[in-house]
């Protein structure tokens, strides 16, 4: 998608070029590994301590001295992130570090399960084994669905569904659908909360596209692989290792102020000093991108200023890990979605899938669960969630009732994009009015279906292609589900 590579376009840059990198996430890393790759010279200034943006990991240690590296949360590699998987095979061709799930479980109230397992890959069948498993759904609720609507879910065309849907929200769209509340609940509800954005603030547009990312267009199956290790060992070391043989310098700590460009070079001040490179990447988080361009200058485009002022974070999201002294079920699922439960929206049990949480389970007898709350409201009583979250866990899983937490780690953040009705066209792109200046991230607007870690992944890889443009240098391919659903053009 990013364009043909042909031998008569250069490969590497055949003059000397350097760039700067304002952000050490999935985004920066893979905008400097191409750059890099084709002969750039490339710094990353990143503010943290550690690479990875958030989907990073720090170092901590419980009260019994034990180390690990603490996360923000369960990430799921699903096989369609082609970008992602593409740009880790640098220094783990086969992806040793995945482990693959068997299954994407869903459970509900009144003991309501859904399988994702062994679903056929191709629409229209997996619609109809999804339906036809589906325990809430019978052949009278399939009766009074609105079928011309459900079938603009398999319709996605990319700036058609945004002109047609973007302004709905994705409450009303699930409304419009007359999908009986169960069933609605455990197919519809638990996937629009994976996202981060609450269905009533939502674009429906948003939410089909992901429908279609994820399971309408995607050949490779809705279930995904987890990590076997931290993603600070499985990931961003060896990531980071690769990039310094290439020549990529790295600055963690260190805030970038404000950009300027004077004489074709962008001047990158820092609140440790300054750098300089022929081209820029700005891939920070939301507030970090609005933050660097109130204070720059020379960043004065009155219309790209109002994308970016426009864009905005969801509501907050709880990660609570709990290192208990008692074992789960051994048939428990590594992941379960949960729908129906209050805030409660999964449960990910570390021992069974990451090497630093089963080493301690099987040391201390125990168990290592981390429970997600995707959209709470600010303000909230944390007490009150807790015990909300404990009440779900141990109703869903009873053998943890009576289990004593020997450890936590509470984690609140609000740095995830919101992707709110009518926001699509106001979005910002890769390219921006400045020459040689992109930005990448999971906010931005793309030209084709992605999302979360995937989207991130792949704006970088186009900021980096947009900088080797003005070389003459062939880009890095791009890689999607296709553009367009199975019922895309039909008069829906």
């Amino acid at each position: 998608m990013s364009g043909p590579s042909s031998s008569a376009v250069a490969q590497r840059v055949t003059s000397a070029a350097n760039a700067v990198v304002v952000g050490g996430g999935i985004a920066g890393l893979a905008a400097a590994t191409v750059l890099a790759e084709r002969g750039v010279g490339v710094t990353v200034l990143e503010r943290e301590a550690y690479l990875g943006g958030r989907a990073g990991a720090w170092s901590d240690v419980l009260d019994d001295g034990t180390s690990f590296q603490m996360e923000r949360g369960f990430h799921a590699f699903f096989r369609q992130y082609y970008n992602l998987r593409a740009l880790l095979r640098r220094f783990d061709p086969t992806l040793s570090f995945l482990r693959p799930l068997d299954d994407y479980p869903i459970l509900g109230p009144n003991g309501e399960a859904q399988s994702f397992a062994g679903l056929p890959t191709r629409v229209p069948w997996n619609i109809i084994e999804l339906t036809r498993r589906s325990p809430a759904m019978g052949w009278k609720d399939l009766m009074r669905i609105d079928g011309r609507r459900a079938a603009r879910m398999l319709s996605y065309n990319n700036e058609d569904t945004y002109r047609r849907f973007d302004t709905d929200t994705a409450s009303e769209f699930l409304d419009s659908l007359n999908f009986p509340p169960a069933a609605r609940r455990m197919l519809f509800d638990v996937f629009a909360h994976s996202f981060f954005n609450p269905e009533n603030d939502m674009s429906a547009a948003e939410l089909l596209m992901m429908f279609h990312f994820y399971f309408t267009g995607n050949p490779d199956g809705l279930v995904f692989d987890v990590a076997r290790t931290p993603f600070s060992t499985a990931i961003f070391a060896p990531w980071q290792q690769y990039l310094e043989q290439l020549g990529v310098r790295f600055e963690c700590e260190t805030t970038a102020q404000t950009v300027a460009r004077d004489d074709n070079v962008w001047r990158v001040e820092t609140d440790r000093g300054h750098h300089e490179g022929q081209g820029l990447v700005v891939a920070t988080t939301v507030p970090g991108l609005q933050a660097l361009v109130a204070q720059s200058s020379q960043l004065d485009a009155p219309r790209w200023q109002q994308q970016i002022d426009s864009l905005a974070l969801t509501l907050p999201f709880v990660v609570w890990r709990l290192w208990l002294d008692r074992p789960t079920r051994r048939d428990r699922k590594p992941f379960v979605g949960i729908t129906g439960r209050g805030i409660l929206d999964n449960i990910s049990l570390y021992h069974q899938f990451e090497s630093e949480s089963r080493d301690w389970a099987d040391s201390h007898g125990g168990s290592v669960v981390e429970l997600h709350a995707y959209a709470v409201e600010p303000g909230f009583d944390e007490a009150l969630i807790k015990a909300q979250l404990l009440e779900h866990l141990h109703e869903l899983y009873p053998e943890t009732a009576a289990a004593t937490i020997v450890e936590e780690r509470w984690i609140v953040r609000r740095d995830c994009p919101a992707f709110a009705p009518g926001s699509y066209s106001r979005r910002p792109t890769v390219v921006t009015p400045f020459p040689q200046m992109a930005i990448a991230g999971d906010f931005v607007r793309l030209p084709f279906p992605s999302a979360l870690m995937e989207r991130a992944a792949a704006s970088g890889l186009m900021a980096a292609n947009h900088l080797l443009n003005s070389h003459g240098v062939a880009p890095e391919p791009v890689q999607s589900v296709s553009n367009r659903g199975l019922l895309a053009g039909l008069p829906l």
